[in-house]
């Protein structure tokens, strides 16, 4: 089997979609109505255009991955040949079939699921709705596969990166939602100590235990603008060294890099967009925040040699500061207002799905980065090591 970055990215994907279809998992209850009683009735009466396409587009991605997952892996049953045999119409369309019933068997599955939340409506246009994106989204793919564009991108990685960039490759894909949510300091993911101590209050309430929970002798103190600039600085290397570990060329490592920068930079730019209005969509982009932009450009350029054992152990240490930097700073009260843009109106749905992202990316980094440097060293990027393994490679007396 081909292995193919788009089976974990749909796992992924299909975890996001039940978080978002079951959030606030509160108060379930059974209302004594057959759980597929929503098939038959009529279509809802109140409905906006923001619904419809989100019903849409939120499947879409997931039709996608499964399709490309099939059509790659050979995964689903009568699906023969080699990933760079002939793509005939049959193994297209059962592609394309396996994809819309598994992404419409878990679109079922949660309009079931949501008659039992008080918050939640199940409705067969969401339903109907979901199984169109999800089709819509897995007919690209075969489309794509068709015009040899997914041949021509497995070419393309196997020319950049290593066998085993799986993990990267998912992370990196989730580097950019996970920014969508807001943080304290732009690029700043995983500040999560200062909610986690509160929830853990707030659970021991009324509890023996709360005295087991430690005091803070003093308040966390404001972030100055020397640690704001560190931070950025720390957020931005992140993905930069995470590439590094696996793509094979310092010239290719440099045009990642900057296309990495440029990710980042635009989904901060759409999250404040998103948050404030288009017309707010830079006010992030202050003094220090520009500073530390500017010095990450310039220190990924000066680590571009890094072998892939040193760019993983660098990415480590980078995650350990930048982590210790962001919790021992308050999240604001400015930020908690923000936020109550996101928990309120039509973010809902999305407010728990991007914010669980954006805490848990960096420490999932972490635990795959500890992998990584627990392996062998890969071989180092062509053209900057290489005249050391040749010094370094046994000779023949003659």
């Amino acid at each position: 089997m081909h292995k193919t970055s788009a089976w974990p990215l749909a796992l992924v994907y299909a975890a996001l979609i039940v978080y978002a279809s079951l959030y606030p998992f509160a108060d379930w209850r059974n209302q004594g109505i057959h759980p597929l009683a929503f098939l038959g009735a009529p279509w809802p009466r109140y409905w906006t255009s923001f619904d419809l396409v989100a019903n849409v587009l939120g499947y879409a991605p997931l039709g996608f991955l499964l399709a490309l997952t099939v059509l790659r892996s050979g995964m689903g049953g009568g699906i023969g040949g080699g990933v760079s045999g002939g793509m005939g119409v049959g193994r297209t369309g059962r592609a394309l079939a396996q994809a819309v019933v598994a992404a419409s068997a878990l679109s079922l599955a949660m309009e079931t699921l949501q008659g039992y939340l008080p918050s939640r409506v199940p409705s067969n246009l969401d339903f109907g709705l979901n199984t169109v994106g999800a089709a819509l989204g897995a007919a690209l793919a075969s489309l794509l596969e068709k015009l040899g564009v997914i041949s021509r991108w497995s070419r393309l990685r196997a020319r950049w990166l290593v066998e085993d960039a799986r993990g990267a490759i998912v992370l990196l894909a989730l580097w950019p939602v996970a920014l969508l949510f807001p943080t304290a300091v732009p690029l700043g993911l995983g500040q999560v100590l200062e909610r986690l101590e509160q929830a853990l209050a707030d659970l021991l309430e009324d509890t023996p235990f709360l005295l087991w929970l430690p005091v803070r002798d003093i308040e966390l103190q404001p972030m100055m603008p020397g640690t704001e600039v560190l931070c950025v600085l720390l957020g931005a290397l992140v993905p930069c060294l995470l590439g590094y570990g696996v793509i094979r060329h310092v010239g290719r490592r440099l045009v990642f890099a900057g296309l990495a920068l440029a990710a980042g930079v635009a989904a901060t730019g759409l999250s404040a967009a998103l948050t404030y209005g288009p017309n707010h969509a830079w006010a992030w982009l202050t003094l220090p925040v520009w500073i530390g932009l500017q010095a990450a450009m310039v220190v990924a350029a000066v680590l571009l040699p890094l072998s892939r054992r040193a760019s993983a152990a660098a990415l480590l240490l980078v995650l350990a500061v930048l982590l210790a930097l962001l919790n021992q700073a308050p999240t604001g009260a400015y930020l908690a207002q923000t936020l109550q843009t996101w928990e309120q109106g039509r973010f809902i749905r999305f407010h728990g799905l991007a914010q669980w992202l954006g805490w848990i990316w960096p420490y999932a980094a972490m635990a795959y980065v500890l992998v990584r440097v627990s392996q062998r060293d890969g071989p180092a990027a062509p053209g900057v090591l290489r005249q050391t393994q040749d010094r370094q490679a046994p000779r023949i007396r003659t």
